[in-house]
């Protein structure tokens, strides 16, 4: 071994010290600050829902934080309310008799250290490990406690920021993960496979950035192409909608099969599946024909692109409409992995997510 290889490997294990030794730093960090922050907001729960504050009372003592405390940062009026609510929606879950050797530091209730929940489902590692922007944002938008602790694992895991969080807590990731019709069980190669790729799409996908006016009003090849190009000009974004682990390949990828060519709307790679992706876009509700002109370029794919060591071709039809009962029956025979999803765009939004979009010519100006 040459002098040059020992300090890669030196780096390499200094630099993986290094990273076990901030991750469990933060770890450290969030769960004082978690721990601070649950017990204020339990203190200004049971005061001002029940007690003796009067209207005002957060807004005021806030003021008088920063007097007292110049400088001070994560205590205005709208995060101590924050705290308030982070109490409150957990306290059902997190609040149980203490055991013995629960850490327990209490400064008039003000500082109350939380404690792990007996159930078992619940991660309490992946809880401490994300900060409390992320904790507000999963509980504003997701309800149900499984769908929390769902949002919660995916943060620790993936180290999403809170910008990406907010992203797939907009395009509903929990309730459509796994759900879109498919045969990835008869035709993927084993169990396991079939798994990560069921849990690797979704049933529908929210494509905010493209601005479908006036598609109706189009033919249907045009519709189409107006799809197309702004999921390539927004493709970093599309990426970020349509999950973990995709590169982005080409648009109207060329595959020439016996003198004949074919073009593939949009190709990605997914590293964890380690499959080629090949994506249909069709404007309409889904047909049947979809399915066969989208086996044929699987057929392609496997035969002329796809490397030794990959896995299948996967196929993905994204239509605006599909019966999904009819699509699982219209897919379970072909021998080539296949699924279909949905997808909305700006004007199929719900008013009040079209509200917090740019206008109609800030849009357009995306394309």
């Amino acid at each position: 071994m040459n002098i040059n290889q020992n300090y890669v490997e030196a780096v390499k294990a200094i630099k993986e010290a290094i990273l076990r030794s901030q991750h469990r730093a933060v770890v450290s960090v969030n769960k004082v600050q978690l721990s601070l922050y649950y017990g204020i907001g339990r203190y200004v729960s049971e005061n001002s829902r029940t007690g003796f504050w009067g209207k005002g009372a957060i807004e005021q003592i806030s003021s008088m934080l920063q007097k007292e405390l110049p400088g001070l940062r994560g205590f205005s009026a709208s995060n101590i309310k924050n705290m308030r609510i982070f109490y409150e929606e957990w306290e059902i879950v997190l609040n149980r008799q203490p055991a013995v050797d629960d850490f327990v530091l209490d400064e008039k209730l003000l500082l109350n250290a939380i404690r792990q929940p007996a159930a078992d489902e619940f991660n309490w590692a992946d809880f401490l490990s994300i900060g409390f922007s992320h904790h507000t944002e999963i509980i504003s938008k997701a309800k149900s406690l499984e769908a929390r602790l769902f949002y919660i694992h995916e943060c620790a895991t993936r180290y999403w920021s809170k910008y990406t969080l907010r992203d797939y807590l907009k395009a509903d990731l929990y309730r459509h993960r796994g759900t879109l019709p498919n045969n990835f069980a008869q035709t993927l190669p084993d169990t396991k496979h079939a798994l990560k790729a069921v849990c690797s799409f979704k049933d529908e996908y929210l494509l905010d950035f493209i601005n479908v006016e006036e598609l109706d009003e189009q033919e249907k090849d045009l519709d189409e192409k107006i799809v197309e190009k702004a999921i390539v000009a927004n493709v970093k974004k599309f990426i970020m909608t349509f999950g973990q682990d995709f590169s982005f390949i080409g648009n109207q990828y060329r595959v020439e099969v016996a003198g004949e060519e074919v073009f593939i709307d949009l190709l990605f790679f997914n590293r964890e599946l380690n499959s080629l992706v090949a994506v249909e876009l069709k404007s309409g509700k889904f047909r049947t024909s979809y399915l066969g002109q989208l086996n044929t370029y699987l057929s392609a794919l496997d035969t002329y692109i796809r490397k030794p060591h990959e896995n299948p071709s996967i196929g993905i039809i994204l239509c605006r409409e599909m019966n999904q009962t009819f699509v699982e029956f219209a897919v379970r025979d072909y021998n080539k992995p296949m699924g279909v999803a949905t997808y909305r765009a700006s004007k199929d939004m719900p008013e009040r997510l079209r509200n917090a979009l740019p206008d109609i010519e800030e849009l357009k100006k995306l394309l």
